[in-house]
C-alpha cells in the first residue's frame, strides 16, 4: 500500500507534465532503482523447486554455474551473469536468454551481455539434435569475436552445472556481488550525459 503522504505528479496526460512533476517521478524512480537487487533475488528464488525434468532445480543450476565461475577466478560481474543467466526461465520459456541479457545489459560489459544473450544457442549443441533441431545453431556465430568466450561459459560453467552432488554456494554468498553489480548502470537512456535519476538516488 502506498503511503498517504507520497507526492504524485498532477498531469493526466504526459504532454502536460511539468518540471516539478518529473522531479517527483524521478525521485520515486531513483528509490525504486535502489530495490532492484532485492527484486532480482526474489525472482531467482522462484526457480527453487522447479526442476523441469532436470536432475536439479533451476535455482541450484544457476547457483552451481556461478559457483564454478567463482571458483575458477572469474570476476564479480561475470559471476553475477553466470548466476542470472537463466532468470528468464519463469516468464520467458521461449526466449529466456534474451530476458536475462536484457536485465543485465545496462549493468555489465557488452561482452558479458552478448554471452548471456546467446548462451542458449551455444548450449544447444548438447541437446537440440535430440529434439529434432539443429545442434549446430551456434555455428552462425563462428566468426564472432565472442564465440570462444561464450563457448567457454557453456563448456566450463553452464553445461556441467547439473550435478546433485556438486559443491553449490548459497544464494546469500552471491548477494553482495549482485548489490555491487546492480548499484548503478553503465549505460541507460535515463542517464544521458549525466547520472540522471541515479544522481538523485545517491543524493
Amino acid at each position: 500500500m502506498q503511503a498517504a503522504t507520497e507526492q504524485r505528479a498532477k498531469f493526466h496526460h504526459m504532454k502536460d507534465g511539468t518540471v516539478e512533476d518529473w522531479a517527483i517521478i524521478g525521485g520515486e524512480a531513483a528509490q525504486h532503482a535502489k530495490g532492484l537487487c532485492g527484486r532480482l533475488v526474489a525472482h531467482l528464488k522462484l526457480l527453487e523447486g522447479d526442476c523441469g525434468g532436470f536432475p536439479i532445480d533451476r535455482l541450484t543450476h544457476c547457483l552451481q554455474t556461478a559457483t564454478l565461475a567463482h571458483k575458477d577466478g572469474k570476476n564479480e560481474e561475470y559471476v553475477v551473469c553466470a548466476l542470472l543467466h537463466d532468470i528468464g526461465d519463469t516468464l520467458g520459456p521461449a526466449n529466456h536468454a534474451d530476458i536475462a541479457a536484457t536485465i543485465l545489459e545496462p549493468f555489465v560489459s557488452e561482452d558479458n551481455a552478448w554471452m548471456v544473450r546467446h548462451h542458449a544457442e551455444f548450449q544447444g549443441y548438447y541437446f537440440l539434435h535430440h529434439l529434432g533441431l539443429d545442434r549446430n545453431m551456434r555455428d552462425q556465430h563462428r566468426d564472432h569475436p565472442l564465440y570462444d568466450y561464450t563457448l567457454e561459459f557453456i563448456d566450463k560453467y553452464d553445461a556441467p552445472a547439473f550435478d546433485p552432488e556438486a559443491e553449490t554456494f548459497p544464494l546469500a554468498f552471491f548477494e553482495p556481488m549482485m548489490e555491487r553489480v546492480f548499484a548503478k548502470p553503465k549505460k541507460s537512456m535515463y542517464m544521458g550525459d549525466n547520472e540522471g535519476m541515479y544522481e538523485v538516488a545517491e543524493a
